[in-house]
């Protein structure tokens, strides 16, 4: 995609909002990550990939709430995305840090079409698509696991057990924290930490729950 100036200047904003998070980000980063963005919105006019339509919203919605968990994702690791959706946040993820290799997993046709479509278009080197029920995928050895809108954590944590390699990590996204949800986990599981997340301009709860396996402690 070309660099115009539209994309340049919601790059700019995009740097602002990372920054307000405490964040750095690099401008080629920031410019990949408007185009992503600026491509989602293409497609989005047609196939319905997000309800969020407007590019500001999606500023905020899409990627500072993605790039918000970023200090817990392991740089130069290996990140698989349950239920990625368009892409969300894995590619936001993988766009931000270079060094971490990225697979996201959705069985959604048209959400995996434009995934790889993106991934194509802007030489996202260090994303793999899989168009795949999660439970099919083969036994792998991620470092973490994360899902922002997959299913519940129990499932979330369940379906994908065989990815994640010992000593591993599953992040589950949410907003507001259901006490029920949390306690029906899987057997095995538990629950080692439980952030709040701060998303500028989001008038929204936002949490970053981290799961391990209850043998690693």
């Amino acid at each position: 995609m070309v660099m115009n100036d539209r994309v340049m200047r919601y790059a700019e904003h995009i740097e602002q909002g990372v920054q307000a998070m405490g964040q750095d980000i690099a401008l080629r980063s920031a410019q990949r990550i408007s185009a992503y963005i600026h491509l989602l919105a293409k497609w989005n006019r047609t196939y319905n990939l997000t309800a969020v339509r407007n590019l500001e919203d999606m500023r905020v919605r899409h990627v500072l709430d993605a790039l918000a968990v970023r200090p817990w994702i392991r740089s130069a690791g290996h990140l698989v995305d349950v239920g990625s959706g368009p892409g969300i946040p894995g590619i936001l993820l993988a766009l931000a840090d270079e060094s971490l290799a990225v697979t996201l997993i959705d069985s959604n046709l048209k959400m995996t079409r434009f995934a790889e479509a993106a991934v194509r278009e802007l030489a996202i080197e260090n994303v793999t698509v899989l168009r795949s029920r999660v439970e099919e995928v083969p036994a792998s050895s991620f470092d973490q696991a994360i899902s922002r809108a997959f299913a519940s954590t129990a499932d979330f944590l369940r379906l994908t057990c065989h990815l994640v390699r010992p000593g591993g990590e599953w992040l589950a996204m949410k907003g507001r924290l259901d006490e029920r949800e949390q306690q029906a986990v899987a057997d095995g599981f538990i629950c080692r930490e439980t952030i709040p997340l701060s998303v500028p301009s989001l008038d929204a709860a936002r949490h970053l729950l981290i799961y391990q396996r209850e043998a690693q402690l």
